[in-house]
């Protein structure tokens, strides 16, 4: 079994897991309103909570909605930090260049993650120890399966 933390929450509508084992708890929207092709807005969720120190949220898209009408969050993940108190929003984008998407209060529009963080400690250097990816990133592996490159 997972390990679990109490959360503090004032929320009309408390988060929940859809499924047992899910790692994001619903969060419903408290607005209704039509976001039309390439729209964003940001979105109420009348969720506050109080995370322990040593634990982060993230506000995450709901793949469904994704997947079937577009509709992701702009800066996803959405970083929740223990010391924030104010109500959880999603900015939601809609994607799809064709059709607007309707919001009703209640419906679910993102998830939330909770999970324990660390705390790095930089340490300033003039260089960085070696490794085989080196600074190679933004696509230097490829996005072919079969090796070819693209």
């Amino acid at each position: 079994m997972a390990e679990t933390v109490d959360v503090p929450i004032i929320a009309p509508d408390v988060p929940v897991y859809a499924h047992p084992g899910d790692a994001g708890a619903d969060l419903v929207s408290t607005e209704a309103l039509r976001l039309e092709p390439g729209q964003r807005a940001l979105v109420g969720t009348g969720v506050r909570i109080a995370l322990p120190d040593g634990y982060v949220a993230f506000v995450v898209p709901r793949s469904g909605l994704a997947t079937k009408h577009g509709i992701t969050i702009v800066n996803s993940p959405g970083t929740v930090d223990a010391g924030y108190r104010g109500e959880l929003k999603a900015t939601l984008l809609n994607t799809d260049p064709e059709h607007a998407y309707d919001i009703a209060v209640g419906d679910r529009i993102a998830q939330l993650i909770v999970m324990p963080v660390s705390r790095a400690h930089f340490i300033p250097v003039d260089a960085l120890p070696d490794s085989v990816r080196g600074d190679g990133g933004f696509g230097s592996t490829g996005y072919q399966k079969n090796g070819v490159p693209s």
